[in-house]
């Protein structure tokens, strides 16, 4: 019998809308990292969706893994020497515990940097695709009181996010010399100045 219900992040599948964002903020961008913890068991789902999206438009896309600190360090010395236009960070739960470090390495490196969650861009990060994430925390609260009040949670069907956010940062992209194209810049849920 099934008895389980749940929340669904839904962070891997956009793996491919954050490489089309970034191309859209660097038009110019021909080589790509995207750091992959793999550790995480939906590195390989978002590595294809990201492979997939530099393919057609473009772009030479280098996965990079990192799944300690030390990973983390070697990650951006590798995208240093790729050379790389841009860096995006898969949303996964080592990366995000480690937020302040990475974004202190885009930073240190000035890399363009994008990543899953708003919170990195609130750091200091430069742009950001992903769930909403303290939506997402509502609707778990929600299911958790409904099934406290009796409700079985096998009457309850998994919730997929609906609420997505864009956020940019633009004394990051000042810092690193970029002008936010103005269709991006109106598209935005956040904008940081």
């Amino acid at each position: 019998m099934n008895n389980i219900t749940g929340m669904a992040v839904f962070n891997a599948t956009l793996a491919g809308k954050r490489i089309e964002l970034t191309k859209e903020l660097l038009p110019t961008a021909a080589v790509m990292g995207y750091l992959l913890n793999p550790a995480d068991q939906m590195s390989a789902i978002e590595s294809k969706g990201a492979l997939v999206s530099a393919r057609a438009l473009g772009i030479e896309l280098k996965v990079l893994n990192a799944s300690s600190e030390d990973g983390l360090e070697t990650a951006f010395v590798e995208v240093a020497k790729l050379r790389a236009d841009a860096l995006v960070v898969a949303g996964e739960p080592f990366f995000d515990s480690k937020r302040e470090k990475i974004v202190a390495l885009s930073a240190r490196g000035g890399v363009a940097t994008v990543y899953a969650w708003r919170e990195y861009v609130l750091a200091g990060g430069l742009m950001s695709y992903g769930t909403d994430l303290p939506d997402s925390y509502r609707e778990a609260a929600i299911y958790a009181g409904r099934i406290l009040k009796g409700e079985k949670p096998a009457d309850l069907p998994v919730k997929q996010p609906t609420k997505f956010r864009l956020a940019l940062n633009l004394k990051t992209a000042k810092t690193l010399n970029l002008t936010v194209p103005p269709q991006l810049l109106a598209r935005a849920d956040e904008v940081i100045e």
